[in-house]
This record gives C-alpha cells, structure tokens and sequence, in this order.
C-alpha cells in the first residue's frame, strides 16, 4: 500500500509548461523530482537523466522544449516522451524513472513506493 503526499494544486501545472519540483528519497538515496502537466494529465520523474546521472533543468523547472512536445536534458539533449518518460531521442540510456501521481480536488499528490519515500529533514 503507498502513501499519498500532497504536492501542489493542480492549477500550478499547465501544459507544456513549467514543472513543480520536490524532493524525494529513491533507493536510499535523496533526489529531485518533477511533476508536469502534458495534454492535460499530470505526470512525474526522477530529475535525473538517464545519459548521465545529473539533474535534467538547466533553470529550475523548464523540462519542456520550445514546442512543448518533449522533455529536454538541457545538458546533453536526451529527450523523452512527456507522458512516459521513454527515451525518444539524443544521448539517453532507457527512461526517465516515473514517480506515480494522482489528482482529485483540485490538489495532486505523489504516491510512495517500496523505493520513493518522503525525505524528512
């Protein structure tokens, strides 16, 4: 069973536009994370390239290209599926690891897992 955590509104997240990021503990470890908004879904991933493992946002939150169609490394420009976060192009090695989210009254949390736990401070 995971847990709901409660991550922003949902009016925070426009299509193609910028991400709302948090943080996360993944495999023990403590890592950034992304939530988007794509053709009116909401989605969210580790904010680490699958090339190599940096943070993908050159400016905190801008993932989207230009045409809002894909998610940009802005370092190396892998790019990958908005709503999958499959390798669709460039330097990738495989996907983007996808944090599960749900969205209901007007709010959109982020679930735990046996590996994605809340980081505490």
């Amino acid at each position: 069973m995971t847990d709901a955590v409660e991550l922003c509104a949902s009016a925070d997240l426009v299509d193609g536009g910028r991400a709302v990021s948090f943080d996360v503990l993944y495999a023990g470890q403590s890592s950034r994370a992304f939530a988007i908004r794509y053709q009116g879904q909401v989605h969210a991933y580790l904010n680490r390239c699958s090339h190599i493992p940096m943070e993908m946002d050159y400016q905190e939150g801008q993932f989207f290209d230009d045409s809002g169609r894909w998610l940009l490394c802005s370092t190396h420009g892998a790019a990958y599926e908005p709503d999958s976060g499959a390798c669709a192009g460039g330097p990738c090695r495989g996907g983007l690891v996808k944090i599960a989210l749900s969205e209901s009254g007007g709010l959109v949390r982020w679930h735990t897992g046996p590996h994605l736990k809340p980081l505490k401070f």
